[in-house]
């Protein structure tokens, strides 16, 4: 299933290691913090050499990077359960949507405005996956932003979505919308490269349920994106995914081609992936409308683990009704991943701010220098929109960023053979702040931290959840402060929309946070927020027809 797995397992023996000696010994305990008396270290040398034997069990077991550790992190706090009751949802879709002069100008419409020309039949599906195809053509190399090119699959899809339509079938908003996916998502019918050179060539033999999802919504897949190797950064084997507002800038990462070809117009809507950053630092940067799921709201069966307990799946999109309607084709029940918590998505799009108890974290916004006008004037708009808006503090008294240990050890875990074969070493970026001595270093943390640091973040998940009780939605500055980490470790859902102009990068953006699988709440207050505004309007000039 997993064929490079093979190949790397048949390069991963390393030599057999010298007895451990006393020296060792008092090395590795001043790593742990600890300090034993001769006595204790001749005591522990017996056992410590058991244990090797131990551990090399465990490394000649082949483990694929989807089988999950038994331990599944629970995101619901003691005595929270979500709202299991699902009503109907009405779109209210704009009916009145004519086919512009230009058709190339179809690349930025929303995929709510390009649902409505396919379902009248104004444009066909494969028209508008042509479109969108000879702009991938045309700009993918210029930004970086694709793996692979599905040209001959996506146009059958698209015959087939018109097909149906003309027999009287219609699958929802989605019937065939073109969209592209981070490359991390497995397709069987493609290489899933996960943005690295030892995996390029890399064919998986299961479809991600992401992918099935949105094929049985009736979207059409039209490309592969690019992403940072290993879901970090924006440099992959092909090179540094470009900000299409500025081609000397990247497009950052971790879901960069998902980013920069959405705001470039190369698909209606992409799909991204965040542990710690990876849809809301790419969003930021190209000026696109991203959502982070709660965690457990969107099957990761088919996807590259990078952390068991933090990976989440969202949509990409140019605004967030967009992002709402790609939401709700892909959430939901899978009984291949074990973390999913079924919970109803109950969105409406008008929503009257002045109803809605509506915080903000008022040290971070006059802490963080980068985009403080825009910001300000972003309050200012959910004011004048009807908002009073409450000042909030996050909690200072816990070791957040201690925390971050959880990540390195699982991604260090789910690329072990990766290291053990020093095939890390054929990774692109290989600086301190990157993934192969971050796998190397994650090896010296003791078992034990790993579990102290998760009943700390227990402690972190019951302190936020309760904090969260007493608003509808949060509003953060998307850097400064701790609330970006923090909100991945809790599992918290998060919008990212764009809030203003920045000369020379694109534009700067805000976040809505919201209660646990209350996306609905979120999506609709950054709805309104646009709808007051311009930026999710603006788009890169080099790309704009």
């Amino acid at each position: 299933m997993r064929l490079l797995l093979v190949f790397l397992m048949a390069f991963s023996a390393v030599p057999a290691f010298a007895q451990l000696t006393d020296r060792d010994i008092q090395s590795a305990q001043k790593v742990m913090g600890l300090s034993f008396d001769r006595a204790e270290r001749d005591s522990l040398a017996p056992t410590l050499e058991e244990r090797k034997v131990a551990y090399e069990e465990l490394r000649e077991f082949p483990l694929p990077n989807s089988v999950s550790p038994a331990m599944q992190f629970q995101v619901l706090p003691v005595g929270f359960r979500p709202n299991t009751h699902q009503l109907s949802i009405d779109w209210g879709l704009d009916q009145e949507v004519k086919m512009p002069a230009n058709p190339e100008a179809l690349a930025f419409y929303s995929v709510a405005d390009l649902s409505v020309l396919i379902k009248t039949r104004q444009i066909s599906s494969v028209a508008l996956t042509k479109i969108y195809l000879d702009r991938l053509k045309r700009y993918g190399d210029t930004l970086h932003c694709v793996v692979t090119l599905t040209e001959e699959w996506a146009l059958a899809r698209a015959a087939l979505a018109d097909n149906e339509l003309a027999s009287g079938i219609y699958r929802g908003p989605l019937h065939g919308i073109p969209y592209g996916v981070k490359d991390l998502l497995s397709t069987p019918e493609f290489p899933t490269t996960w943005g690295a050179t030892p995996y390029q060539d890399q064919m998986l033999d299961e479809t991600a349920t992401v992918v099935r999802k949105l094929d049985e919504a009736g979207a059409v897949m039209v490309a592969k994106l690019s992403m940072g190797a290993l879901a970090w950064g924006d440099v992959w084997f092909g090179g540094l995914t470009r900000n299409p507002w500025n081609l000397e800038q990247g497009a950052s990462g971790s879901s960069a081609g998902s980013a920069s070809a959405t705001a470039a117009g190369l698909v209606a809507f992409s799909i991204g992936t965040e542990t710690l950053g990876s849809i809301v630092s790419p969003s930021n940067r190209c000026a696109t409308t991203g959502l982070r799921p709660t965690y457990g709201r969107v099957s990761r069966y088919g996807a590259m683990a990078l952390s068991w307990s933090m990976d989440k799946i969202g949509p990409i999109c140019r605004n967030a009704e967009d992002c709402a309607l790609v939401f709700d084709a892909i959430r939901g029940s899978d009984p291949n991943d074990l973390s999913l918590t079924e919970a109803a998505f109950n969105y409406r799009p008008k929503v009257d701010l002045a109803k809605l108890r509506v915080g903000y974290l008022k040290s971070d916004f006059e802490e963080y220098p980068y985009n403080r006008a825009n910001d300000s004037a972003a309050l200012a708009v959910l004011q004048s929109l009807g908002a009073t808006l409450l000042p909030m503090e996050l909690p200072s008294d816990l070791p957040i960023d201690a925390m971050v240990a959880i990540l390195n050890v699982e991604a260090a875990t789910a690329f072990d053979v990766l290291t053990r074969s020093n095939h890390d070493s054929l990774l692109v970026r290989q600086i301190k702040n990157a993934w192969p001595n971050v796998f190397r270093a994650a090896r010296f943390v003791p078992a034990v931290e790993y579990l102290m640091a998760n009943r700390a973040r227990t402690v972190l998940q019951a302190r936020f959840h309760a904090m969260m009780q007493e608003v509808d939605v949060l509003v953060v500055p998307s850097f400064g402060g701790s609330q970006l980490v923090l909100t991945n470790l809790t599992g918290h859902p998060c919008v990212v929309v764009p809030d203003g102009e920045r000369p020379g990068a694109g534009v700067n953006s805000i976040c809505f946070l919201g209660n646990l699988f209350d996306e609905a709440t979120i999506l609709a207050v950054a709805k309104a927020y646009q709808e007051a505004t311009e930026w999710e309007e603006l788009h890169p000039p080099m790309f704009t027809p």
